[in-house]
């Protein structure tokens, strides 16, 4: 009876068997700081987060030609303002971490009156599907001034006012700000984010982009 037990070699064949591929993912390398790139966009309803899309949906190339940067956090298709790119992983964690406690201030228009007792629970926290959302900073605005009209503009109903909030959030929930405005019985129409951490939309017109200095 022959032997196999050489080191090396299968029972079964006696050869050598295949060497197990060992692949080291390799981290990407930390920007240098005179090289990291901030980008501010003002970005347009219905238009992705992404540069690419395989049903020719309007996305950020579109409107951004500069390389290599990617957006710090999501803000969805139906939603506008400020989206944040760079270049530099570890920002982008910074600002897209819930952990990080980044505050993300919106202005949002909601269908109806605002009660107070709906601008409490929002501050104190509401429970959605997914849990008890943290405390967040709400308070009642007049419309921003100098808004830019969206288009499509959002469903007019004469009998039914509407109020504009400023809420700012620290987490990142799917959707999070439209499903706690619905759960207090006011529907979100429009939203539009205004800041991500020290970073502000400000005068950045519709669809236009600037770079910036990072900040420390």
């Amino acid at each position: 009876m022959k032997n196999y037990s050489s080191k090396g070699k299968t029972p079964s064949t006696g050869r050598h068997s295949p060497k197990a591929k060992f692949v080291r993912k390799r981290s990407k390398p930390a920007v240098a700081p005179h090289d990291v790139k901030v980008v501010l966009f003002n970005k347009p309803f219905d238009v992705l987060c992404q540069f690419t899309d395989d049903n020719n949906s309007a996305t950020l190339a579109d409107y951004i030609d500069i390389k290599h940067v990617y957006a710090a956090g999501r803000l969805d298709r139906d939603s506008e303002g400020l989206l944040l790119l760079t270049n530099c992983g570890k920002l982008q964690h910074k600002l897209a971490n819930p952990k990080k406690n980044t505050y993300k201030t919106y202005w949002v228009q909601v269908e109806g009156t605002v009660e107070e007792s709906s601008i409490q629970a929002l501050q104190q926290g509401v429970e959605l599907k997914d849990g008890l959302t943290l405390p967040a900073k709400v308070r009642v605005i007049e419309q921003p001034p100098g808004l830019w009209q969206r288009n499509p503009p959002i469903r007019d109903r004469k009998n039914i006012p509407t109020t504009w909030l400023e809420i700012s959030i620290k987490e990142g929930k799917n959707r999070q700000v439209r499903r706690m405005t619905a759960h207090v019985g006011n529907p979100t129409l429009r939203l539009i984010r205004a800041s991500i951490g020290p970073y502000q939309l400000g005068d950045l017109a519709l669809g236009q982009y600037k770079i910036v200095a990072p900040y420390a």
